[in-house]
């Protein structure tokens, strides 16, 4: 553990970042177990039981962001995964499958070699969760055949009406309780719940520090640029059960506030116009997307994404149905209904004058409801908004030019709705 003093919170990121791949590396070179998750699964279940955890998501989301995703790309496409399929998953296979190769000749493919990707190692086992897409079933499952390793998948029906209802959170309740026996039988030892409580409670801590940096959006002039949400999303998806989260998103909110205070704002020019951004960034092009909203004075201050993990719960509910609750009410595992007034909600608390939605050819879900979505709330509030296509982590599928043209043209309309000048 390092000092926080002195330590800026991008300084921390970087730093728990790297530590979690170490861990992840020693405790594989130690013999301990070592698990890929899903995003949204509970962490709380692995990290209770000394298990290091690893994110394909995130780790593929890194590789694009550093733009090394086309090697992994190839490498899935030579095994047969066809492109439609989701380039997170693409992109973790091709990385899987470069990791065998090295295993079973004990050289170091080329593509592996050269990759700006974080060294991860090989997992024991899988946990998965439904709460995002089915697609996370099938990939991960595929890992484990491919691996021949256990694979713990936590079902967690869709909400077609909300509230969520009591028993669908005994049903989720009851799927964390399988997944603790299956747990028990791959660990070879009995389930740590004095532990888990801990656990439990340190999340809570994290995800506190994380609802005030998100909350730092609804000031105006902001002193938060919403894409740095998407950069420290990594640890409150990586290790929003240890305290590495915690520490990093306290500093960050502290520097934010400290900035409030000073009259420090994220544009040092005018803040003209203020938008909301639905969808999965764009990882290989997060700069220029940024850039093309800079260049217009417009700042993004309200995304449904990096607030997915607002996964707030009573940490004392020894039932667990609040945890249950927390983690199926992720606002695309519910009614379009929900989706919209969730939407509705964060354009409002960001004080956004206009919406980007994002198309993303990965992920089906998000981008086949977006266009309903868009609709819905244009007749609700009035905004205006513009699409865009493009991919998470694939750069094949994004067009610089489209975008910029698009984002242009939601400027003009903001201006013309505001009343602000070019």
């Amino acid at each position: 553990m390092i000092s926080t003093t002195g330590k800026s919170a991008k300084e921390l990121l970087a730093y728990y970042q790297a530590k979690l791949d170490e861990e992840a590396r020693e405790a594989k070179a130690q013999g301990k177990l070592v698990c890929w998750s899903a995003s949204v699964a509970p962490p709380e279940l692995c990290v209770a039981m000394d298990i290091a955890m690893v994110y394909p998501e995130t780790h593929a989301a890194g590789i694009g962001a550093r733009k090394g995703a086309l090697d992994m790309l190839e490498v899935a496409d030579r095994h047969g995964y066809s492109v439609d399929c989701c380039s997170y998953g693409r992109v973790n296979i091709g990385y899987m499958e470069l990791l065998k190769e090295e295993a079973l000749t004990g050289q170091t493919p080329e593509a592996l070699a050269k990759s700006p990707a974080a060294r991860i190692p090989l997992p024991d086992l899988i946990i998965t969760c439904n709460n995002i897409c089915n697609t996370l079933l099938k990939w991960y499952e595929n890992l484990a055949v491919e691996l021949n390793i256990p694979c713990i998948v936590i079902d967690v029906p869709f909400n077609h009406t909300m509230p969520v209802p009591e028993y669908a959170k005994e049903y989720i309740a009851d799927e964390f309780r399988h997944a603790i026996s299956q747990l028990e039988v791959i660990c070879g030892r009995p389930f740590d719940y004095n532990k888990f409580r801990e656990v439990r409670h340190q999340t809570q801590r994290s995800i506190a520090q994380w609802n005030r940096i998100a909350a730092m959006s609804r000031y105006k002039p902001s002193p938060l640029n919403g894409f740095d949400l998407f950069n420290y999303m990594a640890l409150v998806v990586c290790a929003r059960s240890r305290d590495y989260a915690e520490i990093t998103f306290k500093k960050f909110a502290d520097e934010l506030e400290e900035k409030l205070k000073k009259g420090q704002f994220a544009f040092k020019g005018a803040e003209k116009n203020r938008i909301t951004w639905e969808g999965i960034a764009v990882w290989p092009y997060l700069g220029q997307t940024f850039k093309t909203l800079k260049a217009q004075g417009t700042i993004m201050t309200g995304s449904a994404y990096p607030n997915m993990w607002d996964l707030s719960y009573d940490a004392d509910d020894e039932s667990l149905h609040s945890m249950a609750e927390a983690y199926t009410r992720t606002y695309i595992n519910t009614c379009l209904e929900n989706k919209v007034s969730t939407l509705l909600n964060i354009m409002e608390n960001g004080q956004c004058d206009g919406v980007v939605y994002h198309l993303n050819r990965s992920c089906k879900l998000m981008s086949f409801l977006n266009v309903e979505t868009a609709e819905l709330i244009q007749e609700k509030n009035g905004l205006p908004y513009v699409s865009f296509d493009g991919d998470q982590t694939d750069p094949r599928n994004f067009a610089p030019a489209q975008y910029d043209t698009r984002v242009q043209t939601l400027s003009e309309m903001m201006e013309q709705s505001t009343g602000t000048e070019s």
